[in-house]
């Protein structure tokens, strides 16, 4: 897949992606909590593993670059998950 391919559906992708954050977001009270929050937390981790990987041309660095951002992200989105279990306690 070339270059520009790759770029436009991954675009396309995230597009999808903070719509569909944005609706659970707007109509919260649909799911229930527990359930909307493992989907936003979810659809977070998709578009920033899609950031990392394409926007940030992660894909060819080396792995140990690649891991520590994706990393990165594991670590701030399990802190999240804890707050919010913390605060709903």
């Amino acid at each position: 897949m070339s270059e520009n391919r790759q770029l436009d559906l991954a675009w396309v992708m995230l597009l999808l992606a903070t719509g569909a954050t944005s609706l659970i977001g707007e109509t919260g009270g649909l799911l229930p909590s527990g359930l909307g929050m493992a989907v936003l937390m979810l659809l977070t981790l998709v578009k920033g593993s899609l950031v990392i990987q394409v926007f940030l041309e992660m894909r060819r660095a080396p792995l140990l670059w690649r891991w520590l951002l994706l990393g990165w992200l594991g670590v701030v989105l399990a802190l999240i998950g804890l707050a919010y279990w913390l605060a709903s306690r």
